[in-house]
């Protein structure tokens, strides 16, 4: 350690020089959660099927390997899924399908999104006749019955020609973002009355800003949650109008490998194979979807952090896993307090306790 002493002070005592502090170095910190994590590994499975699927798809999924034999064929080592009654291979149908069902399941998801956003957050924030007008349109969007009004939209599609995936998902999006506008703009109409958010306009800031850098900032576990049941939404709309037979029957995914499937009787003729992978893979992409949501809210919910600890963490913390009912529990964070909770007293009944 060095020492410094003072030229103009010779019988000075030297004082050291101060040590430097090193810096923190922020790591990663990677989901633990079970959910999170099968919900990932399932979800990047999928992806690279889309990605890579027409790629590693053995045959052309259109393409009659042997016209000579009508009877679908069951798995074998030469096709892994079997085949359709023309011969088709259905483990290539699988791969190729795949693309559109994500890709069409995303964009309606983002797009649906981006409209309950912008709906939302402006009927909340604006309020006055904004909010009457836009609440009007949220209304009438929840209300309106959504497969009805998804068939008449798909009519102007052509059932023959190939289909147009963009089209497409901006049709489902139509009938998917009005749930989450709602839900937004209850939670703008809560955070506009907030401190930070007056500050910032008393200050000048613009609406745009305020908007962008104040509210939308408080909503991302909402706007995260909702874009992800908007997929999973976009997903059994998409499989089901390519099931019904309103979307293109030749441009391949989940829903058209089904519709072949029910229109050859599939199901009446126990050929399994047939039906049976393009309905696990919706079911598997939904899950998915669903246990990254929930892993989510897992992560910034406190209540759930704490209610869902494992039987492990649980005894060594001495959290219980199971509360009573009007009681919030809470893990003590100081020293003091470490492997010991403390439980808020039962909120009270009738009026008052929802004040």
């Amino acid at each position: 350690m060095a020492m410094t002493t003072p030229a103009s002070d010779p019988t000075a005592v030297p004082v050291p020089d101060p040590v430097p502090v090193p810096a923190r170095v922020r790591r990663i910190r990677f989901p633990r959660s079970p959910k999170i994590i099968i919900g990932l590994l399932l979800l990047g499975v999928f992806v690279v099927m889309a990605i890579f699927g027409s790629l590693i798809a053995p045959y052309d999924p259109s393409a009659h390997l042997n016209t000579t034999v009508g009877i679908p064929q069951p798995p074998s080592a030469k096709d892994w899924l079997g085949t359709t009654q023309t011969q088709e291979d259905i483990w290539s149908q699988l791969l190729v399908g795949a693309r559109s069902t994500i890709v069409v399941s995303f964009v309606a998801g983002a797009i649906a999104t981006v409209l309950s956003v912008v709906i939302g957050v402006s009927a909340g924030y604006f309020g006055g006749l904004v909010d009457d007008v836009l609440s009007t349109l949220i209304n009438v969007a929840l209300v309106l019955p959504a497969l009805p009004l998804l068939i008449v939209l798909a009519g102007f599609l052509s059932s023959s020609a190939s289909a147009n995936d963009l089209l497409i998902a901006m049709i489902i999006s139509v009938t998917g973002w009005a749930f989450g506008a709602r839900v937004l703009r209850v939670q703008t109409l809560a955070m506009r009355s907030r401190d930070f958010v007056d500050s910032a306009r008393i200050i000048g800031e613009r609406t745009w800003r305020i908007l962008a850098f104040e509210i939308l900032p408080g909503l991302i576990p909402i706007v995260a949650s909702s874009f992800l049941f908007t997929v999973i939404y976009a997903i059994g709309t998409y499989t089901s109008l390519a099931f019904l037979g309103l979307i293109s029957t030749t441009h391949w995914s989940w829903g058209a490998m089904l519709f072949w499937a029910q229109e050859s009787s599939a199901a009446q003729s126990r050929e399994w194979w047939w039906f049976l992978p393009p309905g696990l893979a919706v079911a598997l992409l939904g899950t998915s979807l669903a246990l990254l949501n929930f892993g989510i809210d897992e992560f910034i919910n406190p209540r759930l952090r704490v209610a869902g600890l494992s039987r492990k963490i649980a005894r060594r913390t001495g959290v219980p896993r199971r509360f009573s009912l009007g009681v919030t529990p809470v893990a003590a964070s100081d020293r003091a307090g470490a492997g010991r909770t403390h439980a808020s007293a039962p909120l009270p009944t009738g009026t008052g306790a929802a004040q």
